[in-house]
């Protein structure tokens, strides 16, 4: 079993920044893609980024390339998700998740899930 806690969201006006982290324990063996997705109201949970252990694999969706940086440290057992130049259209509910082999962009491909974390960002 992997527990993945989430930590870092708030509120926060267009064009400011956030950092996210995800916070693994257990067997973190089954870390070795860790992702970030979102889900805005009313809206079906969406892929934003993801990384694998090495931190040299990494994929992002076409609306936060360039903005978004994901990371990680392995020794921390810890993934990062840098929110820079942050719109109103990133608000939503952000959930870190892992799985045991290499990146995946679908959420069914993730075994583990974090609670979420809130980020607003107002206009």
């Amino acid at each position: 079993q992997v527990q993945l806690v989430e930590s870092g969201g708030g509120l926060v006006q267009a064009g400011g920044s956030l950092r996210l982290s995800c916070a693994a324990s257990g067997r973190t063996s089954f870390t070795y893609s860790m992702a970030w997705f979102r889900q805005a109201p009313g809206k079906e949970r969406e892929f934003v980024a993801a990384i694998n252990r090495s931190g040299f694999g990494t994929n992002y969706a076409d609306s936060v390339k360039g903005r978004f940086t994901i990371s990680r440290d392995n020794a921390e057992n810890t993934a990062y998700l840098q929110m820079n130049s942050l719109k109103p259209e990133d608000t939503a509910v952000y959930y870190c998740a892992a799985r045991g082999i290499p990146l995946a962009t679908a959420s069914n491909a993730y075994g583990y899930w974090g609670q979420g974390t809130q980020v607003t960002v107002s206009s």
